[in-house]
Protein backbone atom coordinates (compact mmCIF):
# COMPACT_ATOMS: atom_id res chain seq x y z
CA UNK A 1 0.00 0.00 0.00
CA UNK A 2 1.29 2.67 -0.76
CA UNK A 3 1.71 6.56 1.75
CA UNK A 4 -0.85 8.12 0.12
CA UNK A 5 -3.76 5.00 0.05
CA UNK A 6 -2.22 4.34 4.34
CA UNK A 7 -2.89 8.23 4.63
CA UNK A 8 -6.75 7.86 3.04
CA UNK A 9 -7.06 4.91 4.94
CA UNK A 10 -6.03 6.29 8.47
CA UNK A 11 -7.73 9.71 7.35
CA UNK A 12 -11.96 7.86 6.90
CA UNK A 13 -10.85 5.81 10.29
CA UNK A 14 -10.04 9.09 12.37
CA UNK A 15 -13.64 10.49 11.84
CA UNK A 16 -16.04 8.80 14.73
CA UNK A 17 -19.01 8.67 12.35
CA UNK A 18 -16.77 6.97 9.57
CA UNK A 19 -15.06 4.41 12.37
CA UNK A 20 -18.86 3.66 13.45
CA UNK A 21 -19.92 3.01 10.02
CA UNK A 22 -17.05 0.94 9.70
CA UNK A 23 -17.81 -0.97 12.92
CA UNK A 24 -21.05 -1.56 11.99
CA UNK A 25 -20.50 -3.20 8.53
CA UNK A 26 -17.82 -5.59 10.07
CA UNK A 27 -20.35 -6.57 12.87
CA UNK A 28 -23.29 -6.52 10.67
CA UNK A 29 -22.69 -7.13 7.02
CA UNK A 30 -23.32 -5.54 4.08
CA UNK A 31 -26.25 -2.54 4.78
CA UNK A 32 -27.68 -0.53 2.71
CA UNK A 33 -27.36 3.37 2.61
CA UNK A 34 -30.40 3.78 4.25
CA UNK A 35 -29.69 1.51 6.88
CA UNK A 36 -26.53 2.73 7.52
CA UNK A 37 -28.37 6.08 8.20
CA UNK A 38 -30.60 5.21 10.69
CA UNK A 39 -28.57 5.38 13.61
CA UNK A 40 -26.80 8.53 13.08
CA UNK A 41 -27.82 11.74 14.16
CA UNK A 42 -27.06 13.14 11.17
CA UNK A 43 -28.63 14.33 7.99
CA UNK A 44 -28.92 11.46 5.13
CA UNK A 45 -26.88 13.58 2.95
CA UNK A 46 -23.50 14.14 5.52
CA UNK A 47 -23.84 10.14 5.89
CA UNK A 48 -23.20 9.79 1.63
CA UNK A 49 -20.63 12.20 1.99
CA UNK A 50 -18.69 9.98 5.04
CA UNK A 51 -19.59 6.85 3.11
CA UNK A 52 -18.08 8.59 -0.26
CA UNK A 53 -14.74 9.10 2.07
CA UNK A 54 -14.60 5.44 2.98
CA UNK A 55 -15.33 4.22 -0.33
CA UNK A 56 -12.22 6.48 -1.81
CA UNK A 57 -10.32 5.28 1.13
CA UNK A 58 -11.09 1.85 -0.10
CA UNK A 59 -12.47 0.45 3.28
CA UNK A 60 -15.95 0.19 1.56
CA UNK A 61 -17.45 -1.31 -0.99
CA UNK A 62 -20.65 -0.39 -3.02
CA UNK A 63 -23.40 -2.45 -5.32
CA UNK A 64 -26.69 -1.24 -6.39
CA UNK A 65 -29.26 -3.77 -6.56
CA UNK A 66 -32.13 -2.39 -7.88
CA UNK A 67 -32.50 1.34 -6.83
CA UNK A 68 -30.81 0.20 -3.23
CA UNK A 69 -27.29 1.02 -2.80
CA UNK A 70 -25.77 -1.54 -0.54
CA UNK A 71 -22.35 -1.33 1.10
CA UNK A 72 -20.10 -3.46 2.30
CA UNK A 73 -16.98 -3.50 4.32
CA UNK A 74 -13.72 -4.15 2.28
CA UNK A 75 -11.56 -5.95 4.44
CA UNK A 76 -8.75 -6.49 2.56
CA UNK A 77 -7.80 -2.44 3.31
CA UNK A 78 -8.21 -3.31 6.83
CA UNK A 79 -5.48 -5.83 7.09
CA UNK A 80 -2.92 -3.78 5.09
CA UNK A 81 -3.19 -0.97 7.25
CA UNK A 82 -3.22 -3.65 10.32
CA UNK A 83 0.45 -5.04 8.55
CA UNK A 84 1.72 -1.66 8.65
CA UNK A 85 0.81 -1.54 12.78
CA UNK A 86 2.08 -4.85 13.26
CA UNK A 87 5.52 -3.71 11.55
CA UNK A 88 5.65 -0.81 13.72
CA UNK A 89 4.55 -2.53 16.80
CA UNK A 90 7.22 -5.37 16.22
CA UNK A 91 10.23 -2.36 15.84
CA UNK A 92 9.11 -0.78 19.25
CA UNK A 93 8.59 -3.96 20.95
CA UNK A 94 12.11 -4.87 19.93
CA UNK A 95 13.19 -1.27 21.19
CA UNK A 96 12.15 -1.46 24.45
CA UNK A 97 13.13 -4.71 25.44
CA UNK A 98 16.53 -3.47 24.33
CA UNK A 99 16.27 -0.71 26.26
CA UNK A 100 15.28 -2.60 29.28
CA UNK A 101 17.85 -4.85 29.02
CA UNK A 102 20.28 -2.01 29.04
CA UNK A 103 18.63 -0.60 31.92
CA UNK A 104 19.10 -4.00 33.82
CA UNK A 105 22.34 -4.19 32.90
CA UNK A 106 22.91 -0.38 34.41
CA UNK A 107 21.30 -1.41 37.46
CA UNK A 108 23.47 -4.37 38.32
CA UNK A 109 26.62 -2.01 37.49
CA UNK A 110 27.44 -3.56 34.59
CA UNK A 111 29.25 -1.41 32.08
CA UNK A 112 26.91 -1.90 28.81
Amino acid sequence: MSATQLAAVFGALSDPTRLAIVERLLSEGERTAGEIAEPFAVSKPAISKHLKVLEDAGLVRRRLDGRRHVLSLESARLLLAEDWIDRYRTFWNQSLTRMADLAAEIEQGEDP
